[in-house]
């Protein structure tokens, strides 16, 4: 009988595949100062050595750099399927999350990303209606770091997509794991949290929060 995977056996999946990687990683970099190590030895030698010793050197830098690069790619790409993932788990519940919290949005658009003259800045789901918005920052894996990098989004967010100026901006973040007490921290700084429960989410922010606005 075929067994069902479930999200959390998916987000395993992820995790280990990234694992994997990474160690492939941290293994190239100990080849890498095994034979800066070497190499610094060989300096004390010959000069017909030494320019041998260079050589050999310079070609496994070169396919260090190479493994380095891949894998950095490979960690990347993961990360962003995932985070896509993520967001397609996210995105169908927002407007009904937030009227029940009396936000009263009506509409989202994914991955909204800023005008070319302005600065990088991508709204990875927006939900909006005539004068109330939630700007939601979706990531697999949440940190003080995307908590603080976020925050700063939106204290530009308004001279970034003027057409929002006079609207009444919240910001939320979700997530399928959060480090430590980092949804605190967020709650802290006024952010409404969304988690996975099952195969959907909701929002894990008590009734009585007061969210800040920008």
């Amino acid at each position: 009988m075929t067994q069902n995977l479930t999200l959390e056996d998916f987000y395993a999946l992820f995790r280990e595949s990234e694992r994997l990687i990474r160690q492939s990683l941290e293994a190239s970099r100990q080849s890498l100062e095994a034979s800066r190590q070497e190499f610094d030895r060989r300096m004390t030698e010959s000069k017909a050595e030494f320019d041998r010793s260079k050589d050999e050197y310079d070609r496994r830098i070169a396919k260090t750099e190479r493994i380095a690069a891949q894998a950095n790619e490979a960690v990347n790409n993961l990360s962003s399927r995932w985070g896509r993932f993520v967001e397609s788990l996210v995105a169908p519940a927002v407007i009904r999350l937030f009227q029940e919290r009396g936000i009263l949005v009506d509409r989202i658009y994914q991955r909204m990303r800023a005008p070319r003259d302005k600065q990088n800045l991508e709204i990875d789901i927006f939900a909006v209606n005539h004068d109330v918005a939630v700007a939601i920052e979706v990531k697999s894996r949440l940190t003080q770091d995307h908590v603080r990098r976020f925050i700063n989004h939106l204290e530009v967010f308004k001279t970034v997509f003027v057409e929002y100026k006079n609207h009444q901006i919240y910001g939320a973040m979700a997530a399928i794991e959060i480090d430590g007490d980092v949804d605190a921290f967020a709650e802290n700084q006024g952010l409404f949290i969304i988690q996975q429960a099952g195969d959907s989410v909701y929002i894990s922010t008590n009734a009585d929060f007061a969210p800040r606005t920008w």
